[in-house]
């Protein structure tokens, strides 16, 4: 019985690391695609939204700390399963703008600015690419009752994942000017 256990155990943690490393490299494939698709002039919203999602999610994130902290398990998990979810929404939306719509350049000016936008940037997209692994672990441990995996997962996922929602409600917000 403790063979198939631990085989089943592997078996997901394998999807896990695939999914780490295919996420990412699908959407810069994605994104590396310079035929863009036209899908309307709807698409023009969808940097708003994703704003709005990273909040979300960053408001979701702190809920679900809260509540495990009361020791609310119940609170907790509906929590993160809402941020994950978001999650899940904001990266088909980020997929739709970007195959669809040109990326939009920083118009902001001074040294200082412009260093404090592409730091965030920077620091955001490289986050978010590895914060997928520690994400997807954090979720497969808290909903196997896994839970010492769990706190070992969600000890790395929740600062990163919370920068960065909250880096990229940032970034929106410093070029959200630019958007035509």
């Amino acid at each position: 019985m403790a063979t198939l256990i631990l085989e089943k155990k592997q078996k997901y943690q394998r999807i896990i690391n695939i999914l780490a490393i295919v996420i990412p490299l699908a959407v810069a494939a994605i994104l590396g695609i310079r035929q863009k698709v036209d899908l309307g002039t709807w698409t023009k919203v969808l940097p708003h939204v994703i704003g709005i999602i990273n909040s979300l999610t960053a408001i979701f994130l702190l809920l679900g700390y809260y509540f495990i902290r009361k020791n609310n398990r119940t609170a907790h998990r509906q929590m993160m399963t809402v941020a994950f979810l978001l999650g899940a929404v904001f990266l088909v939306c980020y997929i739709l703008y970007h195959i669809s719509n040109e990326s939009t350049p920083f118009g902001g000016s001074g040294s200082v600015l412009r260093f404090t936008y592409y730091f965030l940037l920077i620091s955001h997209i490289l986050l978010s690419i590895g914060v997928v692994w520690f994400v997807l672990r954090a979720v497969y441990f808290g909903y196997t009752n896994q839970l010492p995996e769990h706190r070992k997962a969600v000890k790395y996922a929740l600062p990163i994942w919370l920068y960065v929602s909250i880096s990229g409600v940032v970034v929106y917000l410093m070029i959200s000017p630019y958007y035509v």
